[in-house]
């Protein structure tokens, strides 16, 4: 036994399917099965997201060449919906480092109200960004639908709630599972390592 099934035996006596992760039904398509895929469902306005992010932040800079990281916002409801496509229209802007942390911000920690498409562009703006541009990018075919195929992920990977993390489209990590948000890490190191070992690299 190489050292690295050994040290994955030795992980997988801690971290036990059903209890510390869940084995989705179906596996979710990944958008390059040359990496590993590791997703984050989360939502602005989710007090538990917003002590995660920093923990991500941290961790998803020290992940290996071989393992690619994404957000995937989770839209349950309409003003879910709302703020899921504000974050693919940053990304359309090519504004999501600066829109990131003060949507966090603004949502979970202050607790604003800003759940309307002029809410939201009024918000965008303070940040440089024109009214009239972020409208259009919010409103675009290319938003809408990855607002959609962000609902069908969530959907698909069976969460009822966030923050949680999904590992290359077949195991779900939760915080009911996972334990502190620490731990979710941790058992997500262990399942890339499971994936990886499946890949015999």
């Amino acid at each position: 036994m190489t050292l690295g099934l050994v040290a994955l035996a030795a992980r997988a006596e801690t971290y036990v399917e059903g209890q510390h992760y869940k084995t989705l039904p179906a596996q979710i398509p990944v958008r390059d099965a040359s990496k590993i895929e590791v997703v984050e469902l989360f939502w602005y306005g989710c007090p538990h997201c917003y002590k995660f992010d920093p923990l991500v932040n941290a961790w998803k800079k020290s992940l290996p060449e071989d393992v690619s990281f994404f957000r995937s916002p989770a839209a349950f409801n309409k003003i879910w919906k709302a703020h899921a496509q504000a974050f693919y229209t940053a990304e359309a802007l090519d504004v999501s480092e600066k829109m990131h942390q003060p949507l966090f911000d603004a949502l979970a920690r202050d607790h604003q109200s800003i759940n309307s498409e002029d809410d939201l562009a009024k918000f965008f703006a303070e940040y440089g960004v024109e009214e009239a541009q972020f409208k259009k990018a919010y409103n675009s075919f290319s938003v809408k639908s990855k607002v959609e195929q962000a609902a069908s992920r969530a959907l698909s990977a069976r969460a009822t709630g966030v923050p949680a993390l999904v590992v290359n489209g077949k195991y779900r990590i939760d915080a009911i599972r996972g334990g502190t948000y620490e731990d979710m890490l941790k058992v997500a190191d262990f399942l890339i390592d499971k994936e990886r070992q499946a890949k015999g690299s």
